[in-house]
C-alpha cells in the first residue's frame, strides 16, 4: 500500500537492543572519537618563510592592552612581526651578540643582542644642540613648569561610605570641629590628638608638603579654593569619611628655568628622532619582505636622505 502521509513526529528511530540485552530501546553509545582540533584564533603569519607561532602571539598580547581582544592580538602579531624582520636582516648582516645581564638584573637574550646591534648600526641618531633645544623651551614653556606645592594639616573623623548613620554622625562632629576652630585656631593640633583617625594626628594633623595627586580629588580641590592661613568653614567629604582642612602654606607653580631642563629636553628631542628614524627603517624592511597573514606598512624611500 503506498503512503500518502506520514507525520514526521512519529518518525522515530529504529529501535535497537538495550545495552543489558532486555527489551529494545533509541539508546546510543555516545560518540567517543577525538574531537576535530579547533580553528586557530589567528590567520597563519609568515616573515620570509619564517612562521609566527600563534601560542607566541598569545603570550606578546598580555603585554599591549587594548579595548578588545583582537587589537591586543593584532598588535601582538605586528609586534612580533617587527622583531622578526630586525632578527632576519640582522642574521642576513652576520650581525650577532650575546645575552647579557642589564642593571636590574634582567637578562638580554642573543637575539634581543642581535637586534640592537643591528639598529645601532643602521639608525645615526645625532644629539640635539643647544639651539635647536633652546628652541623647543622657548615653544613649549608651558610644558617646563615645576608643580604647586601645599602645605596642610587635617583631622579626619572616619566613616565609611557604606555607612549612612556613622557618615551623618562624623559630619556632625566635623563640623562642630570646624565652629570650634573658627573661634581658636590654635587648638587645630589639640583636636587632631584627641579626635582625627589618621596618624598624622599625633603631629598636630600636619601632612607636610602635598603635591598634585598626592590626596583624594575631594581634599585636593578644596585646597586649591582656599587661601594661604585658612581654615576651610566646613568639612569636606572622602571615602574615607570626612576632613577639617587647615591649608598653612602654597608654593605656586613656577616656569623652570631653560638650564634646568636643556638635558631633558635634548633627550625628548633624540628620542623622537629615534623613534622617527626607526619606524621609517621597519617600513623599508617590510617592503623589502615577503610577508603573509597579515599587512605591515612599507616605505619606499631610504632611511637616510
Amino acid at each position: 500500500m503506498a503512503t500518502i502521509y506520514k507525520n514526521p513526529k512519529l518518525d522515530h528511530p529504529a529501535a535497537a537492543p538495550s545495552p543489558d540485552g532486555q527489551g529494545y530501546t533509541t539508546y546510543q553509545e555516545p560518540d567517543t572519537r577525538v574531537p576535530p582540533k579547533p580553528l586557530p584564533l589567528i590567520r597563519a603569519i609568515t616573515v620570509d618563510g619564517v612562521a609566527v607561532p600563534e601560542d607566541e602571539i598569545l603570550r606578546e598580547a598580555q603585554n599591549h592592552p587594548a579595548d578588545n581582544p583582537g587589537k591586543a592580538l593584532r598588535a601582538a602579531a605586528e609586534a612580533l612581526v617587527i622583531r622578526q624582520l630586525l632578527l632576519g636582516e640582522a642574521t642576513r648582516r652576520g650581525l650577532a651578540g650575546e645575552g647579557e645581564r642589564d642593571d636590574k638584573g634582567r637578562t638580554t637574550s642573543a637575539d634581543d643582542a642581535a637586534i640592537h646591534a643591528l639598529l645601532e648600526a643602521e639608525l645615526d641618531v645625532p644629539r640635539a644642540g643647544a639651539e635647536e633645544c633652546r628652541r623647543y623651551y622657548e615653544n613649549n614653556r608651558q610644558r617646563f613648569m615645576s608643580e604647586p606645592l601645599f602645605e596642610a594639616r587635617h583631622i579626619l573623623i572616619a566613616a565609611p561610605e557604606s555607612d549612612d548613620e556613622k557618615r551623618i554622625a562624623a559630619h556632625r562632629l566635623a563640623q562642630e570641629l570646624c565652629n570650634a576652630l573658627a573661634s581658636d585656631p590654635s587648638a587645630f593640633a589639640a583636636l587632631a590628638a584627641l579626635h582625627s583617625a589618621c596618624p598624622s594626628g599625633s603631629q598636630g594633623g600636619n601632612l607636610g608638603q602635598l603635591s598634585p595627586g598626592s590626596t583624594v580629588p575631594e581634599f585636593e580641590k578644596a585646597l586649591e579654593g582656599m587661601a594661604a592661613g585658612e581654615i576651610a568653614p566646613g568639612p569636606v567629604a572622602s571615602r574615607f569619611g570626612y576632613h577639617v582642612i587647615a591649608l598653612d602654606r602654597v608654593v605656586p607653580a613656577r616656569e623652570l628655568p631653560f638650564e634646568l631642563v636643556e638635558d631633558r629636553i635634548a633627550a625628548w628631542l633624540e628620542a623622537q628622532s629615534w623613534s622617527r628614524a626607526s619606524a621609517q627603517y621597519i617600513a623599508i624592511l617590510a617592503g623589502k619582505a615577503d610577508i603573509s597573514g597579515i599587512e605591515i606598512g612599507a616605505a619606499d624611500s631610504p632611511l637616510v636622505q
